[in-house]
């Protein structure tokens, strides 16, 4: 492949793939939905809040914990100081991992 100065659009990749596979581009659309869907089931509330695709990445799901506000923090900014720190509420986060081959494709 040529140098690329920015990313690929999704119509450039599901050509590049169709191309590459000799697939239809319609197929290679409808296989982008379908790993959509399968990784939206699996991090979704009702799955195991995991997804690996192999030699790729590992997309998880963590729950972070709510944090009680506090009064009189020492400010890192300005040694010295105090300052507030607000609350904040329990959330979920997205944590995408790359798995050893594509950390050494780069």
């Amino acid at each position: 492949m040529a140098k690329m100065d920015k990313p690929m659009t999704k119509t450039e990749l599901v050509g590049t793939i169709a191309e590459k596979t000799g697939l239809a581009k319609k197929d290679v659309v409808g296989c982008i939905d379908a790993l959509t869907e399968c990784i939206s089931s699996s991090i979704g509330k009702k799955g195991c809040g995991k997804f690996v695709l192999p030699g790729l990445v590992k997309i998880e799901k963590k729950k972070v914990p709510a944090r009680k506000a506090r009064k009189g923090v020492p400010n890192p900014f300005k040694p010295g100081e105090l300052m507030d720190v607000p609350a904040k509420p329990a959330s979920t986060k997205i944590v995408v991992r790359p798995l050893k081959s594509l950390k050494e494709m780069a």
